[in-house]
């Protein structure tokens, strides 16, 4: 049953409410746009004082930009508009620099990150074993361990889905098995058969007795489902919280939204990848052509971590905490060990871009191939000059992009970095049947990246990610034949193909690099 039929009586239509709420919301930012944009004109106009006092303001936003640890890109996507507009660019970004949610956020979740410090196994052993087996990797393992609280884990299972169609039926069955608790935390849920099917069985699991919470980000209130949607779910017994909800209010906030995917089952099983709670995922509504997306499913030790990211989250913006230990995985259940699995998360409130280092790592200890699916290719310097130079030192680098994109301006803009991946012989291949929203990276047949992470700003500075990178695992040849099999359908871009792409898609690519940083 269909989230109106369950709660039309005396609610209103679910598509009304959530569009009245989009407007007014919008409304309520244009309003200040505007009001900050009077105020500008106004002081500009009758207070030379005001401007003098800007313009020092500039100065100073443009010195503490360029001290900043950001990446060059970053500040030079600041720096233009302040250039531009010396006073309302030092007045916007002043207003975005002093936000205090981001900083409240940040400060409630160091603690909590010492609380996972303190409750997680360190399996020293088990990164000793892999350093012995591969230095590099055990370096990889140590810097997740250290930055990220996320150690190796041996005695996992792990089984790959090449589309979110296979893993949808599994994640059924795995919840139909739970017997004390149900962590789930998406970017996206909406309503349809993806949605409904886990409901109807989270529902009847709560009514059991099992603890069921559900944690989805807050961008759903504008277009996926109601305000009050928590107050449903409450009333069925399944505790929900929305990540940073979105109110008419300038902040900087709402641009660290929380894009991860993570079911976790028991502390036993988990989920992640870049399948969310909707039909499209699956291919049950066609939006893009197509539908090319993949996930992993753990069951073992590793799953402790994915446990204590969704409990971190979970109480980021709570007053109050809970023991992490209650939820440990029980150790004396083991899987058999299939190599070496690191379930990492990515933070854009800390000093570490986490999710960039581990992509760059496997780019530059690469030896044969890497091969990568994003759906999106936004790059900063780094990165840019990361693959470029694996391709150009002989190392076989394979872009899977789509060919059908869900936003045409992000496509255009992705055009932009053709050109100097080509020439450095970097291939790029567009999936011919539709849209690839496929977060993965695979190396050398021995090490791979499943995840949350797309290769944009997006992912690697503003949103809080996940993922799991595995070395030596089984699943790894899953993976890589997965990814062969994808550029069989795919159309391989060349050079004279780029040069031939409308003038308005170019127009368009080089408008939007100048903001790309900031998107």
């Amino acid at each position: 049953m269909k989230i109106e039929e369950r709660w039309k009586n005396g609610l209103g239509n679910i598509k009304t409410i959530i569009y009245g709420r989009t407007f007014i919301i919008l409304v309520g930012f244009l309003l200040q746009l505007v009001f900050l944009i009077e105020g500008y004109i106004v002081l500009r106009k009758y207070s030379f004082l005001f401007y003098v006092l800007f313009g020092i303001i500039g100065v100073l936003a443009f010195i503490y930009i360029f001290n900043q640890r950001s990446s060059p890109d970053m500040k030079l996507a600041w720096m233009v508009p302040i250039a531009m507009f010396p006073i309302f660019g030092a007045v916007f970004y002043t207003t975005i620099l002093f936000q205090p949610g981001a900083k409240r956020l940040r400060g409630r979740l160091e603690k909590l990150s010492v609380q996972t410090e303190d409750a997680i196994a360190k399996n020293a052993d088990v990164l000793q074993k892999l350093h012995q087996e591969s230095p590099h990797m055990a370096q990889l393992g140590y810097y997740l361990l250290k930055q990220d609280n996320s150690p190796v884990f041996g005695h996992t299972s792990v089984k790959y889905y090449p589309l979110g169609d296979y893993q949808f039926p599994d994640m059924l069955e795995a919840l139909k098995q739970a017997k004390r608790f149900i962590f789930l935390e998406f970017f996206i849920v909406s309503d349809g058969r993806v949605w409904n099917s886990i409901h109807d069985i989270l529902v009847d699991k709560a009514k059991a007795g099992v603890e069921v919470r559900l944690m989805y980000d807050g961008t759903d209130v504008l277009f996926n489902l109601p305000n009050y949607y928590p107050r449903i779910l409450e009333s069925e017994g399944i505790q929900c919280r929305m990540f940073s909800p979105i109110r008419p209010i300038f902040s900087s906030h709402y641009n660290n939204r929380d894009h991860r995917k993570i079911l976790v089952i028991d502390g036993h099983t988990a989920f992640t990848g870049g399948i969310n709670l909707a039909d499209e995922y699956i291919n049950e509504k066609e939006r893009f052509g197509h539908w090319k997306d993949t996930g992993v499913r753990l069951i073992g030790e590793a799953v402790e971590r994915f446990t204590y990211m969704f409990l971190e989250m979970w109480n980021a913006e709570a007053r109050s905490s809970e023991s992490f230990g209650a939820y440990a995985y029980e150790r004396d259940v083991y899987e058999e060990s299939d190599g070496y699995v690191i379930p990492y998360s990515s933070s854009p409130l800390g000093d570490e871009r986490v999710g960039e280092s581990v992509y760059l790592d496997i780019i530059n200890t690469a030896h044969t191939y890497v091969h990568i699916m994003t759906p999106y290719l936004i790059l900063d310097d780094r990165m840019l000059t990361a693959l470029c130079y694996a391709a150009k030192r002989g190392v076989e680098v394979v872009i899977l992009m789509p060919h059908i994109p869900d936003k045409k301006y992000a496509f255009a803009l992705a055009k932009t970095y053709y050109g100097p991946l080509l020439q450095a012989g970097v291939r790029i291949c567009e999936y011919g049947p539709g849209f690839v929203h496929a977060k993965v990276f695979v190396a050398d047949g021995v090490k791979a990246v499943v995840g949350t992470v797309n290769l944009d700003y997006r992912s690697l500075y503003h949103h809080f990610e996940c993922g799991v990178v595995l070395y030596r695992n089984s699943q790894i040849a899953a993976i890589e034949q997965d990814f062969q099999e994808t550029v069989g359908k795919s159309i391989e871009q060349t050079e004279e193909m780029l040069e031939h792409r409308p003038l308005s898609q170019k127009i368009i690519g080089w408008i939007m690099r100048i903001i790309a940083p900031l998107m």
